[in-house]
């Protein structure tokens, strides 16, 4: 037996409007998708916007016989303010160095020292740890100074691999990351990571950091966005 027109007819719209919303869902394919300056831009509002973030920063590769930093880890907040500590090789040594920076002032215990005194972390080839939450010239000016964009690959990441990542990279000119490292020159290879919920989780920057040094790479990352941590001089 055929069917009858009308249940045909029924039948053939049902199958367009199924083929239409298949085609326009919410796969992050559409118009409506970001492009990578946006998505970067996001972030940095993100990253702005926060109380507190924890912070790493390592490298591999910092080269023999030189003097700069080798990394840190601590909690970065809005105030600007930074407590951790701060591994960097100087006169032969690599201490790690716990440091508290607030209110424009670098304070460190340093190795054969008994209480804190007041530093210049320059001097050290570092930055004022404190500085690095500052929108202008901090970690998150290099992401509106990136050329070149454009958007990798997704994994999966995070606490129990829940969060959607994606890597975005681009090339950044020395003059912004001096922000980071004061003695950087040239431009630099930036690789970014970025959760779907707009936060900022990782910075790959690769370059020349040191005069007359061969390029190397930094690894910063940040987690536990929201964080609160009351920073005072000690």
């Amino acid at each position: 037996m055929h069917r009858s027109l009308p249940v045909r007819a029924a039948v053939a719209v049902l199958a367009l409007a199924l083929t239409t919303s298949a085609c326009s869902g919410d796969d992050g394919s559409g118009d409506d998708a970001q492009t990578p300056e946006e998505v970067l831009a996001e972030a940095k509002t993100t990253f702005d916007e926060t109380s507190g973030v924890a912070i790493t920063l390592s490298t591999d590769d910092l080269p023999e016989g030189l003097e700069g930093l080798i990394g840190a880890e601590g909690v970065g907040t809005r105030a600007p303010a930074f407590e951790g500590t701060i591994t960097v090789r100087y006169a032969g040594f690599e201490p790690n160095v716990p440091v508290v920076a607030v209110d424009d002032v670098v304070h460190a215990k340093l190795p054969l020292s008994s209480g804190w005194s007041d530093i210049d972390p320059e001097e050290y080839g570092a930055p004022d740890p404190a500085r690095l939450m500052d929108p202008d010239s901090g970690f998150s000016s290099l992401l509106p100074a990136t050329t070149d964009l454009e958007q990798g690959e997704q994994v999966r990441g995070g606490t129990d691999n829940r969060d959607v990542l994606t890597e975005y990279t681009g090339t950044v000119p020395g003059s912004t990351v001096k922000n980071i490292i004061p003695t950087a020159s040239g431009d630099f290879d930036a690789a970014y990571t970025v959760s779907d919920d707009g936060e900022l989780r990782e910075v790959v920057l690769t370059g020349v950091f040191y005069p007359d040094s061969e390029s190397m790479t930094y690894t910063i990352g940040f987690s536990d966005y929201g964080t609160s941590q009351d920073i005072t001089a000690p």
